[in-house]
């Protein structure tokens, strides 16, 4: 009972510390922003872009908000953010694999609790209970894991190199979710962290809906449309549109032709690949086959969690039959509970009306690669484990930009020297209550707000990725110099 108890205490205070720790944040930024303001003044393949020598553009810019683009030093800034970077490498630890061990008995005993209980009654103690354990499984554990942020130490399975890789069986003792890791992988981590805000980052808001933020209806309407993706979003949209990418990088890979009519830029969603509305929808259906991606993507989660984990109860003379619905009814709340949490947590990352997008590419770890990674996130309130796991480490967004392959240990420190480096250099650090975030995404969704152009003009030629972005297949990981 009393671990029970205490599987309750820490559910119910994630919820609390989400929603908290956030309002203490408000005061704190604004006094930031007037700071800030004051200071002004993986074989390898590669998509290729080309480049011209940029002139400067005969367009106005708001010099209150962007003037600190033209006075950057981005040799110095890039040096600075570099160095800091490498110290945190060097500090890896076994603090770092201590550290996991306590964020995977956190998750552990979220799994507990929601599993030694589904068979009751659909309830908020259980229902937020599984969330948690499929919310930690993949925003704290298997998202650091296969950026390669356990690489550098004896972590043992959490290594990108492997991590449920392979294997249906891997996939459903090491991370099993709607997404197919290996799809993950090229999606987030090659092409979202290598094109922030870029038009080759498959998960810029602003893009992927355009098509609500042009729908000619009230805007109450776009906004009830948003309400109603926030509990489906992970299957309805981001498992297929991860698979697609993994496709499409097949394709290339295999000098297949993408068919002609295909438009590989689009999001491919549920309804696309039931219900293709165009020429370009049905010609996305040869790249991402719908029976495939059910087979492959789908399946081994939806099978493993909502028949077989549950399936036992059913063992049971005449209650049977009625305990496996209530244990099936608690499995698909608590999956759209984890949805929404996901949705406020990750959606909200790179989504504003002040955070920046670009026209063009630049070279990983260079200044303006820097750059842009800080000025097209957000972070949220952070500082302790509890606070951190609340928000599934995803609060610590610019520095997991930055340098996508640390522990969750090492933002926690390097955060406030990052932010030091940027209020020296008056580069904008967003940090904000999530909510307040999630306000300013849905904006953009429904097209109440846009985000800002980053006049790319400014940064220096030589960080430009002229013949566009390569890196080398490392199962994920992030490639070391």
């Amino acid at each position: 009972m009393r671990f029970i108890h205490n599987s309750c205490c820490l559910s119910t205070a994630l919820i609390f510390q989400l929603i908290s720790c956030n309002f203490a944040f408000n005061l704190h930024n604004n006094l930031k922003v007037l700071h800030r303001i004051s200071k002004i003044e993986q074989n390898a393949i590669s998509i290729p872009i080309e480049t011209d020598n940029r002139v400067v553009p005969d367009m106005k810019m708001n010099d209150d908000r962007d003037g600190w683009i033209k006075a950057l030093d981005y040799d110095a800034f890039a040096k600075e953010v570099s160095e800091l970077g490498k110290k945190l490498t060097k500090e890896s630890s076994q603090d770092d694999v201590e550290h996991l061990d306590k964020i995977l008995k956190w998750r552990d005993m979220a799994a507990a609790i929601g599993i030694a209980t589904m068979w009751i009654s659909p309830n908020p103690v259980t229902i937020l209970a599984l969330s948690t354990w499929t919310y930690a499984s993949w925003t704290m554990v298997a998202h650091h894991t296969c950026h390669g942020g356990y690489n550098r130490v004896d972590a043992g399975k959490y290594n990108s190199r492997g991590f449920a890789l392979g294997t249906v069986a891997k996939r459903v003792i090491d991370w099993c979710d709607w997404m197919l890791p290996e799809a993950w992988n090229i999606e987030h981590n090659r092409l979202h962290h290598y094109h922030l805000g870029e038009p080759l980052d498959p998960d810029l808001v602003e893009r992927n809906l355009e098509f609500l933020r042009k729908m000619n209806v009230p805007m109450s309407a776009k906004y009830a449309i948003v309400m109603v993706l926030m509990p489906v979003w992970k299957w309805f949209y981001y498992a297929p549109n991860t698979f697609k990418e993994l496709q499409i990088a097949k394709f290339k890979t295999e000098n297949r032709e993408i068919p002609a009519n295909a438009k590989p830029e689009d999001a491919v969603t549920l309804r696309t690949l039931l219900v293709p509305l165009s020429e370009e929808e049905k010609a996305m259906q040869q790249i991402v086959p719908p029976i495939t991606f059910f087979s492959k993507v789908l399946a081994p989660f939806l099978f493993t969690r909502f028949v077989l984990l549950p399936s036992p109860l059913l063992l049971i003379p005449g209650a049977g039959p009625t305990l496996f619905a209530n244990a099936v009814a608690n499995l698909i709340l608590a999956e759209m509970l984890t949805n929404i949490h996901g949705f406020i947590t990750i959606v909200t990352n790179h989504a504003g009306e002040d955070l920046y997008k670009f026209d063009d590419e630049v070279r990983p770890k260079s200044g303006s690669f820097y750059v842009r990674q800080i000025v097209s996130s957000t972070n949220y309130a952070t500082g302790t484990d509890l606070i951190d796991f609340s928000h599934g480490w995803l609060n610590y967004q610019i520095e997991h930009h930055v340098w996508p392959d640390l522990s969750m240990l090492q933002y926690q420190r390097g955060a406030p020297q990052l932010k030091a480096i940027c209020e020296k250099y008056g580069v904008p650090y967003v940090q904000e209550n999530v909510f307040e975030r999630l306000r300013k995404t849905v904006d953009i969704m429904v097209g109440k707000t846009t985000m800002i152009d980053f006049p790319t003009w400014y940064e220096p030629q030589k960080d430009k990725a002229t013949r566009g972005v390569t890196w080398k297949t490392t199962n994920g990981a992030i490639d070391e110099d």
